[in-house]
């Protein structure tokens, strides 16, 4: 059995706040600032995850998050 060494997420804005949304395990949070997203990400994963049984949900020790972030073409 291979374990997923990365859990991805998907960060995208909505009206008012940049959302960020998991694929591998049921996380989502928001920021008003990309930054302040990305550090919610880390610390809503972190907390998911803290006494859970990595290898039962398929992840490796200690999993890295891949994160697509979609954002919308700026005009001139």
């Amino acid at each position: 059995m291979t374990l997923q060494r990365t859990i991805k997420a998907f960060v995208h804005k909505g009206e008012t706040f940049y959302v960020a949304e998991c694929l591998e395990v049921p996380v989502v949070t928001q920021g008003t600032t990309l930054d302040e997203v990305l550090k919610n990400l880390q610390e809503a994963v972190a907390l998911h995850l803290e006494d859970e049984d990595l290898e039962a949900l398929g992840l490796a020790h200690n999993p890295s998050i891949l994160v697509t972030l979609e954002i919308e073409p700026s005009y001139a």
